[in-house]
């Protein structure tokens, strides 16, 4: 398996290069977790929010919870998309929105981004909004650039555009926060390795690519023991 990838900031943000190699740059937020929503979706069925990039079927995953205005979350999110080619088929990427109280645009980033997975293209409009996360999250006006990405991406803008204030795209972005909740995720970009919480101290791509090797060490170990 390769060794040595660099990790290296893509994008125009200067000022969004990790120093020492960290990967992850933690931001806090007030748990902003609705108990009601939980309640009621679980009443009816939980929804299904699970955006997969890589195998599906990948022994070992990486569950991220991140927020499209985040600079941290963009330089995880991209480093992330680099160990799925490199350690293929043996890991998966799982993206879970968290978008912070702190950042204006996060929560209707996030719904644009759900909004396309509708129509299958989440992981297009992810890459979109990450990529270009300079310019949306200055503007006044994000709506007008969500809508030229969903134009790009050939989307059907009026289904598009119904979807982003539907109840289902809602209830997409309230299943991830719950998932958030029942884990403990209270800052982002969190990151765990099928059950391991990836701590600060482990955020470094020599430190990310240990744990991987030794999640599917232990996930061959116990295969081959069955």
């Amino acid at each position: 398996m390769k060794r040595g990838l660099p990790f290296i900031v893509v994008g125009a943000n200067a000022s969004a290069v990790l120093v020492g190699g960290a990967l992850l740059s933690q931001t806090m937020q007030p748990p902003r977790l609705d108990v009601s929503s939980e309640k009621r979706i679980s009443a009816r069925g939980v929804v299904k929010s699970v955006h997969i990039r890589g195998n599906t079927n990948a022994p070992v995953t990486l569950e991220e919870f991140g927020d499209f205005e985040c600079p941290s979350c963009k330089n995880l999110a991209t480093f992330l998309d680099q160990v799925t080619k490199e350690y293929h088929p043996s890991v998966r990427v799982i993206f879970r929105n968290f978008p912070l109280a702190m950042h204006q645009h996060s929560h209707d980033a996030a719904l644009a981004a759900e909004a396309a997975g509708l129509q299958g293209r989440f992981w297009e409009m992810h890459d979109m909004l990450f990529r270009d996360q300079p310019v949306w999250s200055s503007s006044d006006y994000p709506s007008m650039l969500f809508d030229s990405y969903a134009e790009t991406l050939g989307l059907d803008m009026h289904q598009f555009r119904n979807d982003l204030k539907s109840d289902k795209v809602r209830e997409r972005l309230d299943s991830d926060q719950d998932r958030a909740k029942s884990l403990g995720v209270k800052v982002a970009p969190t990151l765990f390795i099928d059950k391991h919480q990836m701590g600060t101290n482990e955020a470094t791509p020599e430190e990310l690519h240990r744990l991987i090797d030794e999640a599917i060490k232990t996930k061959t170990s116990t295969s081959e023991k069955k």
